[in-house]
């Protein structure tokens, strides 16, 4: 990766900034990119400090497309070539649709998920075709299974995987897409940062409980490597951790048993005049049965 420049938005935290690192262990030059500068400056000191020639730190909403132009623009004033796109920025939400007092609360799910990552690649392409470069992003194994109380995000993160199908023809043979779908990754959405059905961006120390209960969490770094390795051969998709494959085959497969898996112990409706606590959404659920 020496003398290649990848940029990554959502960089200041959990994933994106472990790729950060990880790309300046392989010698790349960086623009990374998030909305908290003072967290951006602190990724890009230590990925200066792990090997990246030159980090160019940029402050922006990937929801807001001329912001988006701005930081391609300014990334190719900077360094001159652009060689790998990270679509990493995302925000995820968990609520039931019903239970939602205003429904357009949660646009900025696909605002940022969905339009947060096609807005860079547009604006990227003409760059990334005159270095053969890639595109990596993140969408999510919620584009395959469907969980339950996540019905916005996992509609994002599966748009996601169908543009970029598309584009992968589309952009071929000068640009390779690399698609991400993650299970449980420790990072702030698994631990509770999400946006509330008030659309509100709130962090509830809670919600760890309800998204992912006892499974195990696979570190940022581990997976951010994984990414990274995956994206430098080309690979078409990565899934971390590998075992979610499992469950991603089984709802292509047998979609009835992984409904009723999420009904039993995800999602279960509350009975008036008692309180189910044997499911994981319990909590959430509990202020519609009072």
């Amino acid at each position: 990766m020496k003398g290649k420049v990848v940029l990554i938005t959502g960089a200041s935290s959990g994933i994106g900034e472990q790729m950060a690192y990880e790309y300046g262990r392989k010698g790349a030059a960086l623009v990374i990119v998030a909305r908290r500068e003072n967290k951006l400056q602190k990724v890009a000191e230590r990925a200066r400090g792990l090997g990246s020639p030159d980090v160019l730190p940029i402050c922006a909403n990937v929801a807001n497309v001329n912001e988006c132009k701005r930081f391609v623009d300014e990334a190719i004033n900077h360094f001159g070539r652009l060689d790998h796109l990270v679509n990493n920025a995302g925000i995820v939400s968990v609520c039931p649709v019903e239970d939602a007092p205003d429904i357009t609360n949660f646009k900025p799910i696909l605002d940022v998920n969905f339009w947060g990552s096609v807005y860079p690649t547009y604006f990227a392409i003409p760059h990334l075709k005159k270095t053969r470069g890639k595109i990596v992003v993140n969408s999510s194994s919620s584009a395959w299974l469907h969980p339950p109380t996540m019905s916005f995000y996992g509609a994002s993160k599966a748009a996601l995987i169908s543009f970029y199908e598309a584009m992968r023809v589309e952009l071929a043979p000068e640009i390779t897409i690399t698609i991400v779908t993650l299970g449980f990754i420790d990072s702030e959405m698994s631990q509770g940062k999400q946006l509330s059905k008030e659309g509100v961006v709130q962090v509830d120390r809670k919600l760890r409980d309800v998204v992912v209960g006892a499974m195990p969490v696979m570190s940022s770094s581990t997976c951010a490597k994984s990414i990274v390795e995956a994206s430098c051969r080309g690979e078409r998709y990565v899934t971390e951790p590998k075992w979610f494959s499992v469950f991603i085959m089984l709802k292509s497969l047998c979609p009835e048993l992984v409904e009723l898996y999420y009904r039993t112990f995800h999602f279960k409706p509350i009975v008036s005049g008692r309180n189910v606590t044997n499911n994981m959404v319990t909590p959430l659920l509990l202020n519609k049965a009072d």
